[in-house]
């Protein structure tokens, strides 16, 4: 076939005309180099300026993995560390389907209406599958999502309970430095969830429902334990009987717990967070049990309990994290895991073995 023939067929290809290249790359650089471009000071001033959006990247520094980050996020916290403390923590649990966002949503509301800025953060070590955590109902609490008063932050996707709350820990002291006074800390995941959050609040609120059957045996002894105030929500979907019996469960549970360290004794009330209902009651028992403990000094021997809490429980982690990362146990880890799974070495020679191999490689 000729070239002439070739070039009349229908199957020939024109050339064209060469294309620019759709994507900005270099404008696509420089917004890359934005992003990571604040300094230290930069960090600090936005937060305590109350700037929303360098208070969402510096937590996501917290929530990083990189070591940089780690570090940069340290350094940021220093720095914020004199203007924390100077808020109201509250942690807010329930069972499934009580209606947690509504309620958060309803109280957050009015707590702003009252002249304060609130913080929504989440304990959910589990909120990869979004089950009922703030990164799956943010949509049910829109008037809070856009007011300017409230800050709303998701956990950080899956990872370790004592990861998460670690996190959580440190993001409090952002928020308090860019300027929330109130902060809510609400539990997803079931257990030791409620322990975590129970651990970096002032006030612990339990959030049941009435007329939903053995009301008692679906909550764990210890979480009722834990309860400062325990409220009976969505009143207006169940009968008076049913609320009275509820209340009168929870009163008589509550007194076979011992005398509270804190001197409080734990209420039991009742709200409607659809419709309102009960929930200024509810904030004013908060500030009852906020006045009662910095006057008896509960208070602040509380806060510096758990801050000494903090300060192990990161040790242990980061020695744990530090462990694991270590090459020379990566490389007979699995090997000595088999071992003992082959029922050819004790559980605690093994360990003993891992851990000769972690000390061998550190003094190096």
């Amino acid at each position: 076939m000729s070239n002439n023939q070739n070039n009349d067929s229908s199957l020939s290809v024109s050339e064209g005309v060469e294309q620019n290249s759709a994507i900005n790359t270099k404008g696509l650089e420089r917004f890359k180099n934005s992003r990571s471009s604040l300094s230290l000071e930069e960090y600090v001033n936005g937060i305590k300026s109350g700037n929303r959006t360098i208070l969402s990247r510096a937590i996501t520094l917290i929530e990083s993995t990189k070591a940089e980050h780690r570090e940069l996020a340290q350094d940021i916290i220093e720095q914020c560390l004199p203007d924390t403390g100077n808020s109201i923590r509250i942690g807010i649990t329930g069972v499934p389907g009580v209606g947690k966002s509504t309620f958060i949503e309803s109280l957050g509301n009015h707590i702003i209406d009252q002249g304060n800025k609130l913080a929504v953060l989440a304990i959910d070590p589990s909120s990869t599958r979004t089950k009922g955590s703030i990164l799956g109902d943010k949509t049910r609490m829109e008037t809070l999502a856009n007011n300017d008063s409230a800050f709303i932050r998701p956990s950080p996707t899956g990872g370790s309970l004592g990861g998460v709350a670690r996190k959580t820990r440190e993001t409090i002291y952002l928020c308090e430095a860019a300027g929330y006074d109130t902060i809510f800390i609400e539990t997803v995941g079931v257990g030791q969830s409620e322990t975590a959050v129970h651990s970096m609040v002032d006030f612990f609120l339990l959030l049941m429902l009435a007329g939903a059957g053995d009301e008692l045996q679906g909550i764990k002894r210890g979480i009722m334990e834990m309860a400062d105030t325990i409220a009976i929500n969505k009143v207006d979907e169940a009968s008076e009987k049913a609320v009275s019996q509820a209340v009168r469960e929870y009163k008589n549970a509550l007194h076979l717990y011992p005398e509270t360290k804190s001197g409080w004794t734990p209420k039991v009330t009742t709200c409607s967070a659809l419709t309102g209902k009960g929930i200024p009651e509810i904030w004013e028992i908060i500030q009852e049990y906020i006045q009662q403990t910095k006057e008896n000094s509960y208070f602040e021997e509380n806060r510096n309990r758990q801050a000494k809490h903090w300060m192990y429980d990161t040790i242990t982690n980061r020695l744990t994290e530090h462990f694991y990362d270590s090459p020379a146990v990566k490389k007979k880890q699995e090997q000595i895991e088999q071992q003992v799974l082959n029922g050819e070495m004790s559980s605690f020679k093994a360990a003993q073995k891992l851990l000769e191999l972690y000390f061998r490689e550190i003094k190096k």
